[in-house]
């Protein structure tokens, strides 16, 4: 059994599957891990939910700030904005089966017997990977609790709380549970988050750093994120993996063994 990771895929179907044919994939023996952004700005958000779907429990995905934001419509709390393709899901037969799919997934999976965590951000510096899953978990249980859904989904937009505190409750706590681990990428050793800065990572706002330079709690467990284009899929820290290559962008999407580490790329039409 092999598992791979594959990096934003925002409804890039083709290039997913021409990755997944050049490894080899058999859901019957394989595994994919997706690190969020599942749908959105691509040609086939529809199309790429229902073959992750298909794949049932070959496909093991987190979710990204796409996908909230897919939620967030659907669920008539946001309004679709001019460069969403989310129209087909909303408009689909199936679509609530797919949503409800999705409230499903995590936003963080820790795989202990391989080492390594998988969130579509990150996870800041402040924060070990146990606890990480435990503070993932609280907003996974309203995403799936039908009466406090359209309440979150309508509280989660907004950048504060800027920094983590045990003591923040109700929206505040989650609104900084999910900024941390759908939107982060420069923040601070005390967990301060700066998040209108999209730049590459060496254009870190003043007292800011990219967020895996920091000293992490557990260095021994490596890290899958998506989220962060603009930094091709390069980061020069060890057990830190960036798969988010902007394949909806135009450039290549990236598909990696999770074991080994190998990446394959694919250029394919969108």
């Amino acid at each position: 059994m092999t598992v791979y990771a594959v990096g934003d895929i925002q409804g890039c179907l083709k290039p997913l599957q021409c990755l997944l044919q050049e490894v080899d994939f058999n859901p019957s023996r394989d595994t994919l891990w997706a690190a969020g952004d599942l749908v959105n700005r691509g040609p086939s958000s529809l199309e790429t939910l229902r073959f992750l779907d298909n794949l049932g429990n070959a496909c093991l995905s987190v979710l990204g700030n796409h996908d909230l934001h897919l939620l967030a419509v659907a669920y008539d709390v946001k309004r679709l904005r001019k460069s969403d393709t989310l129209r087909p899901i909303l408009e689909a037969p199936d679509r609530e089966r797919l949503l409800r799919n999705l409230r499903e997934r995590p936003l963080a999976h820790l795989d202990v017997a391989r080492g390594v965590i998988m969130t579509h951000a990150g996870i800041p510096p402040i924060w070990s990977p146990e606890e990480t899953v435990s503070f993932a978990a609280e907003v996974e249980a309203v995403l799936r609790c039908d009466e406090q859904l359209p309440w979150f989904l309508d509280e989660m937009y907004g950048n504060e709380p800027a920094r983590w505190h045990p003591d923040l409750d109700g929206t505040r706590r989650l609104r900084v549970i999910t900024n941390y681990l759908t939107r982060m990428r420069f923040c601070s050793a005390d967990g301060t988050l700066d998040l209108k800065a999209k730049e590459a990572a060496d254009r870190a706002p003043k007292g800011f750093s990219p967020w895996f330079t920091l000293p992490r709690r557990a260095p021994e467990i490596r890290v899958i994120f998506g989220h962060w284009a603009a930094l091709e899929g390069k980061v020069d820290v060890p057990g830190i993996h960036a798969l988010d290559t902007g394949c909806v962008w135009g450039n290549s999407l990236t598909l990696m063994n999770v074991d080994t580490g190998e990446k394959h790329q694919c250029d394919c039409d969108h």
